[in-house]
């Protein structure tokens, strides 16, 4: 038997989230994002030792604040620099029952030139989310005049 290099059901790339009150963060994300619980795996010392939550075709590892082998989350380092995005089917009530849970509005929900409606918060946990829903097929040609229309709009 041949043993798979990236195991069946696990994308390439798979974000890794510090958290800090790793179980509210999975409520937090199954109630209001719509992921699903694959698994979890206790501490004995009650914290999240690593947990696994799929949004779709996606997986999004986490677990709790690790300090003595230096697995801090956003808030004990002061906020992250990384942006998850994520595609949902009705942006503008996912983005309104998070803020409703805790979240932090960060940009809100608008159409973009692109053709998302999307919008930006930070969870309560301090990891940052770009949540959009695809509302408009933009040909390549109207998607570069609208490019340029956005940048010199922006002062670019």
């Amino acid at each position: 038997m041949t043993v798979k290099p990236i195991p069946e059901g696990y994308p390439r790339v798979t974000p890794y989230l510090c958290v800090d009150g790793a179980a509210a963060a999975i409520d937090f994300y199954v109630s209001v994002f719509g992921a699903s619980e694959r698994m979890r795996m206790p501490a004995s010392d009650g914290r999240i030792g690593h947990a696994e939550l799929a949004f779709g075709n996606s997986v999004v590892m986490l677990a709790d604040e690790y300090p003595e082998i230096n697995f801090r989350s956003p808030k004990t380092v002061g906020g992250t620099p990384i942006t998850l995005h994520v595609y949902v089917e009705d942006v503008d009530a996912v983005f309104d029952k998070a803020l409703a849970r805790g979240a932090k509005e960060l940009s809100p929900v608008k159409n973009e030139f692109y053709g998302d409606r999307t919008g930006q918060l930070e969870d309560p946990f301090g990891h940052r989310w770009n949540l959009a829903t695809h509302v408009e097929d933009v040909p390549p040609e109207e998607m570069e005049k609208r490019a340029k229309e956005a940048l010199q709009s922006n002062g670019d």
